[in-house]
């Protein structure tokens, strides 16, 4: 236990499981007073999640939950602070590392143990294991989880592809297990899909030292907001390329709707907000790994609020809302990041720039826009 009488609590996540095991057997074998929490989801379909819980010697007890919802993950939700609180109460533990369940994905754990951990839990930080050559197979993957036997739920309907993307750009720490089919090009992917990782190799001496450094729950999450995301910057290493995407001019929707599947299919990864001539006020998320892509309504551009409503908006997005501002549209612009190897470039520039606006276009304002065809009506507005 910490000197404040709290057990420390570092999350190992990601869909490479057996980077993901050895990561945690080197946490128990090199942190003394370590012990592991796993929660297997594969026996969901019968009806339970099975718990085990063991430490370097082996397991020290195990036991089973029922489902709660049909969901195995709400009842790794609400089981999960009782059993580490349990943990800390024994008084014998200085860390716990939980191991999530493959297709688990860390953020929403991380913020159940801050919300529910009280005086006794201190999540000290979150790690993804990686595996650096199973990458890109893993993010170019737009198989569903449920035809990988990976789902949480009967209803999870996300991919592996869109699922590993999150494991990896939530996590200020990836922790690589490298076999020999890892090369340049692997780790130039990796490197620049979340830059600001600090990477650290699983036989590292410094991997006890990360398991405690830790972790900004408010600041992982305003990464990962569209809103105020810390997008990959340009670069071209190894023969992966990523290409930052950044105009003023509104998207003509019916022309990036024709392009959707062509520009989701252009990059293993592409993520950023973007805006819609017919919904000028509206921040629009741009989401896509594996083919699939994700187009989700944000909330508010901030200069679409009114002044008053600006104190309740957090610093960070006024922060990054400040960095796109323009004298005329506030924050509205286009901010698209896509990486991968033997990116075309010059090809994708083209054809995003071929779904803005005309100048003629631009020019006939707001009232003009409202009339232009809203084809992205049937994603945005679904008939429920």
């Amino acid at each position: 236990m910490e000197e404040n009488g709290r057990l420390s609590v570092v999350i190992v996540g990601g869909l490479h499981s057996d980077a993901r095991e050895e990561v945690v057997r080197r946490l128990l074998h090199t942190v003394r007073g370590s012990v592991a929490l796993h929660h297997d989801l594969s026996t969901a379909a019968e009806g339970t999640v099975r718990r085990t819980v063991r430490d370097a010697s082996g397991e020290l007890s195990s036991g089973e939950a029922p489902l709660v919802n049909d969901c195995a993950c709400c009842a790794l939700r609400e089981g999960l602070v009782p059993e580490l609180q349990r943990l800390a109460d024994s008084g014998l533990h200085r860390l716990a590392v939980v191991e999530l369940w493959d297709s688990v994905e860390p953020k929403a754990m991380a913020e159940v143990i801050v919300a529910h951990g009280g005086e006794t839990l201190t999540l000290s930080n979150v790690v993804t294991a990686i595996d650096p050559a199973l990458v890109l197979p893993y993010l170019s993957n737009g198989d569903d989880l449920a035809e990988a036997g990976l789902a949480a739920a009967a209803t999870d309907q996300r991919t592996i592809g869109d699922t590993w993307a999150r494991q990896l750009e939530y996590a200020p720490v990836l922790v690589l297990v490298e076999g020999e089919e890892a090369d340049d090009q692997d780790r130039a992917l990796l490197a620049q899909l979340h830059p600001t990782a600090r990477r650290v190799p699983a036989d590292s001496r410094q991997l006890p030292e990360v398991a405690f450094a830790g972790f900004d729950i408010e600041a992982a999450a305003a990464a990962q907001h569209p809103a105020c995301a810390l997008l990959p910057q340009e670069a071209e290493e190894s023969g992966v390329a990523t290409l930052v995407w950044h105009r003023l001019r509104p998207f003509h929707p019916e022309r990036l709707y024709q392009a959707l599947e062509d520009l989701a299919c252009a990059a293993a990864r592409s993520r950023g907000r973007f805006w819609l001539a017919d919904r000028p006020d509206t921040l629009l998320s741009w989401d896509a790994a594996g083919g699939a892509l994700c187009v989700e309504n944000a909330g508010p551009w901030l200069a679409s609020l009114p002044d008053a409503a600006w104190d309740m908006v957090p610093a960070m997005r006024r922060a990054a809302a400040a960095l796109d501002w323009h004298p005329e549209h506030g924050d509205c612009c286009q901010h698209l990041v896509f990486t991968a190897p033997g990116l075309d470039r010059e090809g994708l520039e083209r054809l995003l720039d071929s779904c803005l606006l005309t100048e003629a276009e631009f020019a006939g304002g707001r009232e003009a826009w409202k009339h232009l065809p809203a084809s992205f009506d049937a994603l945005l507005d679904p008939v429920s």
